[in-house]
């Protein structure tokens, strides 16, 4: 799949990193809708997280980037979101995975994690992985399953 834009966000601590990937993205052709935060004054993971995932609902961009100190809180939040697959990555093999079996929309890491070269492969990984569909299919619809409580016991 050709990604054309996608959403990214980050709070306080994933600031500068979110910075350099915006450039990264430019760099590929990709438009980056950018939903903050706009500075590295403190702020509130779970607000950008929401509002990233909130894009990929209302269908403005089909992936999201969410950048904090770890990745973890962004992706906890994330993942309260009907629909979203968030995964916290700080490995190219895992943000590669995560779109091929998971069929992740969501790409997490974090600023103390990971360092510039790391992230942006991250990003590449992630965004040019498709998802395999297969056998794979049939567990992301359990993930769904379970996100609507329709998922029977055993």
């Amino acid at each position: 799949m050709k990604i054309s834009k996608i959403t990214i966000g980050c709070d306080h601590a994933g600031y500068e990193l979110k910075c350099k990937v915006i450039e990264h993205l430019k760099e590929r052709g990709i438009e980056p809708i950018d939903v903050g935060t706009h500075s590295t004054a403190s702020c509130d993971y779970p607000a950008i997280a929401h509002a990233v995932c909130k894009n990929i609902q209302d269908g403005v961009t089909e992936l999201g980037i969410l950048i904090c100190g770890t990745g973890i809180g962004m992706s906890m939040a994330a993942n309260k979101h009907r629909g979203i697959r968030a995964a916290a990555c700080s490995d190219t093999f895992s943000a590669r995975l995560t779109r091929t079996h998971n069929d992740a929309n969501i790409l997490c890491f974090g600023e103390r994690v990971v360092g510039m070269g790391l992230a942006l492969d991250l990003v590449d990984n992630f965004i040019d992985a498709d998802f395999e569909g297969g056998k794979h299919q049939r567990r992301v619809d359990m993930i769904t399953a379970i996100e609507t409580e329709e998922m029977k016991n055993g």
